[in-house]
């Protein structure tokens, strides 16, 4: 059964950090390309970040440039999303999503096979 399940989320004060996973279970994350997405209340689903299968290269959103990191670990088939200096406005349900291509995109979450069931993430003093 394909499954990707987040983890990490949770309650953090602005300028703090968190590391979200997601771990892939019936198939290998090695072989998708991986995003992060994120929604707030009454707002899109927006891209933040994500990772080729191809040649491991990342893409960012603006907005969280310089500030977070996607990384993945083949021999766990997790992949992390390590955020600092976060940020109220980051406050939302994050997801991870899985797409079998060589290449990842964030542009638009529609394309992407499978997803989490989400983690929440709330930043505030």
């Amino acid at each position: 059964q394909v499954q990707l399940v987040e983890s990490g989320g949770g309650l953090v004060q602005p300028g703090g950090s968190l590391r979200l996973s997601c771990a892939a279970s019936g198939f290998s994350l090695n072989s998708y390309a991986i995003g992060w997405f994120r929604q707030a209340p009454g707002k899109e689903r927006e891209g933040v970040s994500c990772i080729s299968s191809s040649d491991g290269s990342t893409t960012y959103a603006d907005s969280v440039k310089g500030r977070f990191t996607i990384s993945r670990d083949g021999a766990k088939n997790t992949v992390y999303l390590q955020m600092n200096s976060l940020k109220p406005e980051d406050t939302a349900v994050y997801y991870c999503a899985a797409d079998l291509a060589p290449f990842c995109y964030i542009s638009t979450w529609r394309g992407y096979d499978y997803w989490g069931q989400g983690t929440q993430v709330t930043v505030s003093s």
